[in-house]
């Protein structure tokens, strides 16, 4: 995979101001962005964010899932924290892409959860891949990150590409009567570390 840089920008935001940088992957096409707030270059863990495209969640303001949630806490612990970083993927539904994951919401519509969903079309229930996140993070000059999120195989996933991460920090949001058995199924079959309490709850 090869990851250039291509521009970057102010981006103004409910929570603060942050550098949008982008970049592409030559081999693919792909776009993705990281956005920064502070200085974050130095050998000091960074608070971080690797968040993969959810346009129903993100855009959308889907309640079947927590992406969303998770997309403005994380923003709004970095601009608080005063320095941090939040990687945005474009792989859509774990990696399957949207018009997928409308053929595997109907399958969850008919009873299935999300892994028997992905399965039933063909496919492993995580299609992610990390691997553009070590030399977005090496471009902007970040040696090791505290990563906000409930996933430990992306954990395992970037410390596999060379990403240090010094500390796993929870981020539990937005759990609904639309998304409990979703979360459910994320802590049960991909082995998410969330627990009941942390959620803001909005029955």
């Amino acid at each position: 995979m090869t990851i250039e840089y291509v521009a970057d920008s102010k981006l103004p935001m409910p929570w603060g101001t942050f550098t949008m940088v982008g970049f592409e992957d030559t081999e693919t096409g792909k776009e993705h962005i990281a956005m920064v707030y502070g200085d974050v270059s130095g050998d000091a863990p960074v608070l971080a964010r690797i968040h993969s495209e959810c346009l129903t969640g993100d855009a959308l303001f889907s309640l079947r899932c927590d992406c969303g949630f998770q997309l403005q806490e994380a923003l709004k612990r970095i601009a608080e924290n005063g320095r941090g970083v939040l990687l945005y993927l474009r792989q859509e539904g774990r990696g399957i892409g949207l018009l997928n994951k409308i053929k595997a919401y109907h399958l969850q519509d008919q009873g299935a959860d999300t892994v028997e969903a992905n399965e039933q079309l063909g496919f492993e229930a995580d299609m992610r891949d990390y691997s553009m996140c070590e030399p977005m993070l090496e471009h902007l000059k970040i040696k090791a990150v505290n990563l906000m999120t409930n996933n430990p195989r992306k954990v395992a996933a970037l410390e596999k590409y060379g990403v240090n991460v010094a500390q796993r920090v929870p981020l539990q949001v937005g759990k609904n009567r639309h998304n409990e058995e979703y979360l459910a199924t994320k802590m049960g079959k991909l082995g998410h570390m969330m627990t009941e309490h942390h959620f803001m709850d909005d029955k």
